[in-house]
């Protein structure tokens, strides 16, 4: 081994137990396939959320080399996070890949039905987004602390008011829901959206924006 290999060895096995970092890539070898991980399990599972978003369209075969490498760093780029080909913690939240909290399949079904009801004509992630809002209120102090308390709240989406919270959701409503419940959070930690076509509440345009997904602004 290389005086070099070694020295990237070494600053992988320091990134890793320093950082508690997913995934490494080897960037001073990006044309070489390597893969510096716990599994490589971990690795297939990075790449199919990658070819999932229409980041990554090689092999699922937790193999991290250039292609994966260039997958990440232009997610990273696209969702506002560090642009360095670590899988960390705040990339793999931004994956969905993070874990969720204790829900139930009733949670599970109920959030769905909200996406559905809310954004169903919106892009996926938009979906994603409504779902995520809905967590960031289930854990915000200042809403009910579980899902159907936040969703039912008097006044506090359009779709129970007026009923669609009871059509039955799709697939990519019940998608939505599963990617928000383990962490995906294209929000960024909104509690609120609105669409700005429509809204009316002047309060709500006090919000400060984070990001427009769609048609709906989210907001903090």
């Amino acid at each position: 081994m290389t005086k070099r290999k070694i020295l990237v060895f070494m600053m992988a096995l320091f990134a890793i137990l320093y950082s508690g970092t997913f995934v490494l890539i080897d960037t001073f070898h990006p044309n070489e396939e390597v893969v510096v991980t716990a599994t490589q399990s971990e690795n297939k599972q990075i790449q199919q959320r990658l070819k999932e978003l229409g980041y990554y369209y090689g092999n699922i075969d937790g193999i991290i080399g250039s292609q994966s490498l260039s997958a990440i760093r232009n997610f990273q780029r696209d969702y506002g996070l560090t642009v360095d080909g670590i899988v960390g913690p705040n990339t793999l939240r931004a994956l969905g890949l993070s874990g969720g909290g204790s829900y139930s399949s009733q949670d599970l079904y109920l959030l769905a039905k909200c996406v559905y009801a809310e954004a169903r004509g919106e892009p996926y992630v938009g979906q994603v987004a409504v779902a995520a809002v809905i967590l960031n209120r289930v854990d915000s102090p200042e809403f009910p602390n579980t899902i159907s308390g936040v969703i039912y709240q008097p006044w506090a989406f359009t779709a129970v008011h007026d009923g669609q919270i009871n059509l039955e959701p799709n697939d990519s409503a019940y998608s939505a829901a599963k990617d928000a419940l383990n962490g995906w959070d294209p929000t960024y930690g909104c509690l609120y959206y609105y669409n700005p076509a429509t809204a009316t509440s002047e309060w709500i345009w006090s919000r400060t924006t984070v990001v427009t997904i769609g048609q709906h602004v989210f907001a903090i």
